[in-house]
């Protein structure tokens, strides 16, 4: 009986305000996805590969570093939570740009997808929160993995996987927001052009503190270094204000991707 009512729903769904109607597009994805799904893990394990040749290998050679509070930690224990910060990107990052580039230049699935009531801001918070969502299935793989190897100090490092999610929003709505812009494929070196200096250089292996001062600076508005200061807060328990500034920059950061994203897809879809 259930099922019999479902039917007409599915056929003729009811009219639903604009941004209300994005499930319907994670609904795609995920019957598209599962057939597929090895690739989606893919890059879950480039961090983790990091995690054990450089948090824990040369790990051993570098000794003890200074922590968010000052006090020594682990070299292991100091680079895990930043590995989990670029898992996160990493997964939300992949999602949001090639993919969403087949899809919107070659693929016309966002044409079909406005043929229906579906609208662009529809789409726009559909792929960013399924972006988000990859990202942080990487996240909750690599949480695990530092959880039976002993690196997560803290009971509060529980709350690094929704620390995870936002991270994944952040990045997910940027990188559809960048991603609408570009023209063929070969704009994709750009991102890896941003990614892989935000990854080496945002605080990921070593404290700030070591950098040049003039660096220490422009590090400070690396998306990945207040992921990272978040995450690594968390994981060893040491709280202070500076956690609000961290949030607070990844929230505004994926709103301002958000919006430019449904902007843009509406210029471009919607002429």
């Amino acid at each position: 009986m259930t099922g019999t009512r479902t039917i007409p729903t599915r056929i003729v769904p009811p009219p639903l305000a604009p941004g209300r109607a994005f499930g319907r597009l994670l609904t795609r994805n995920f019957y598209v996805y599962r057939r597929i799904w090895t690739v989606v893990f893919s890059g879950f394990f480039e961090p983790l590969f990091y995690l054990f040749s450089i948090g824990v290998g040369i790990g051993k050679l570098v000794g003890d570093v200074p922590g968010p509070n000052g006090a020594p930690v682990e070299y292991a224990v100091f680079v895990a939570p930043a590995l989990l910060g670029s898992s996160a990107m990493n997964g939300a990052i992949y999602e949001s740009t090639m993919n969403i580039f087949f899809k919107l230049k070659y693929g016309k699935i966002y044409d079909a997808v406005l043929s229906t009531p579906m609208q662009p801001l529809d789409i726009a918070i559909g792929e960013i929160t399924w972006s988000l969502g990859r990202g942080a299935l990487y996240a909750g793989g690599f949480l695990i993995v530092m959880a039976s190897m002993g690196l997560i100090e803290s009971a509060w490092g529980i709350l690094a996987l929704p620390a995870a999610v936002l991270i994944g929003f952040a990045f997910a709505a940027c990188g559809m927001a960048a991603t609408t812009y570009m023209r063929s494929w070969q704009d994709f070196d750009l991102v890896n052009l941003i990614v892989l200096p935000l990854f080496l250089f945002s605080g990921t292996f070593y404290p700030l503190s070591v950098y040049p001062p003039v660096f220490q600076v422009f590090t400070r508005f690396s998306p990945l270094y207040h992921s990272v200061e978040l995450l690594r807060a968390l994981t060893l328990g040491a709280f202070d204000w500076s956690l609000a500034g961290h949030i607070g920059f990844l929230v505004a950061m994926g709103a301002a991707g958000a919006y430019v994203t449904s902007r843009r897809l509406a210029t471009l879809l919607m002429p």
